[in-house]
């Protein structure tokens, strides 16, 4: 059990976030300090937010490369709804992105379930859609900070116990969705759905519509962080959050999350989102351009998932070695 454990991806996330921490503190020992690190996290979140989204769908043997496009996209029309009317209440913003996220999560989901259409196509045509409709709602505009009410870029700096809102949002989705995926029928079924298909639908799983969930999940918590990210920084223009998908599906595979599906868990995704967030923050700090961090999150994914076929092809040895001495 304990060697298990150790062994575990979510074991060895926390022994590199830590040595990695240790590292940077050697030269720079402000880094550590509780403050800073609430920091970091508050920080990462908008990340953690959408890996979770992203963890569920790759469970399912899928890939949502629209998730960067569905924030901007989201956040732009909250952004435009604010400028137009000031006085709308931050509860009716909130739902708006939410279910705006959740139509454009849906529009993949059906695409993938109703049409058969391969997901990565599918989400890298509805990312260049989603990102030209921003173009044609703010005709290539940018929504500035002076435009936007105060209550609109408060919500997510407001601090509840020594911690910002936008926190402890990512912490309840954390809560959240480890209830969900590992007490509830719908967690297994996504499990299920990418780990074997095929059995899936003997024990009377619908793979297709399971796979739409999950795009629509992962829309919906794209679009809370649309809200969230153009309140947090106070801008909103039609390459926000450009490329983020790539950190999105770097923070997944990081955690231990399968490309093959079937394969991940929340605190993997957690853990690989934290691994990049002190990364990112860290590279300033070491007189290093934020420019690599495209570099490292594109290594870190090849690298990820090398390990991933590696400890299957592995599995598959000791099962193949197993049939041979049976026989």
């Amino acid at each position: 059990m304990l060697k298990r454990l150790i062994k575990s991806r979510e074991m060895l996330l926390i022994g590199a976030i830590v040595v990695l921490l240790g590292v940077i503190s050697t030269r720079f020992p402000a880094f550590v300090a509780p403050s800073n690190l609430a920091h970091v996290f508050n920080d990462t979140s908008p990340l953690i937010l959408l890996a979770i989204g992203q963890m569920i769908v790759i469970l399912t043997k899928c890939i949502d490369l629209s998730v960067a496009a569905n924030l901007a996209l989201t956040g732009m029309v909250v952004s435009m709804i604010n400028v137009a009317a000031p006085g709308v209440p931050v509860p009716v913003i909130l739902a708006v992105a939410v279910a705006l996220g959740t139509a454009l999560g849906m529009f993949n989901g059906l695409l993938v379930w109703k049409l058969g259409i391969p997901p990565i196509v599918v989400t890298l045509g509805t990312m260049t859609i989603f990102r030209g409709v921003i173009f044609l709602l703010s005709d290539g505009k940018w929504v500035n900070s002076h435009e936007m009410s105060p209550a609109f870029k408060a919500f997510p700096r407001a601090e509840i116990l020594g911690l910002p809102v936008l926190s402890w949002i990512a912490i309840v989705v954390v809560v959240l969705f480890t209830i969900v995926m590992t007490r509830t029928t719908l967690g297994r079924a996504f499990y299920a759905a990418g780990g074997n298909p095929h059995a899936a639908t003997y024990a009377g799983i619908d793979v297709g519509k399971t796979q739409f969930w999950a795009f629509t999940i992962s829309g919906a918590l794209a679009g809370l962080t649309g809200y969230l990210w153009v309140s947090r920084y106070a801008v909103a223009y039609v390459d926000i959050a450009g490329g983020f998908e790539l950190d999105v599906v770097a923070a997944c595979v990081i955690g231990g999350v399968s490309i093959m599906g079937g394969i991940g868990s929340v605190g993997g995704a957690v853990l690989g989102a934290l691994f990049l967030g002190v990364i990112k923050n860290a590279l300033p700090v070491v007189n290093i351009s934020p420019f690599w961090q495209l570099a490292i999150s594109g290594s870190a994914i090849i690298i990820a998932v090398a390990l991933n076929a590696q400890a299957n092809r592995d599995k598959g040895r000791i099962i193949l070695k197993r049939a041979e001495h049976a026989a």
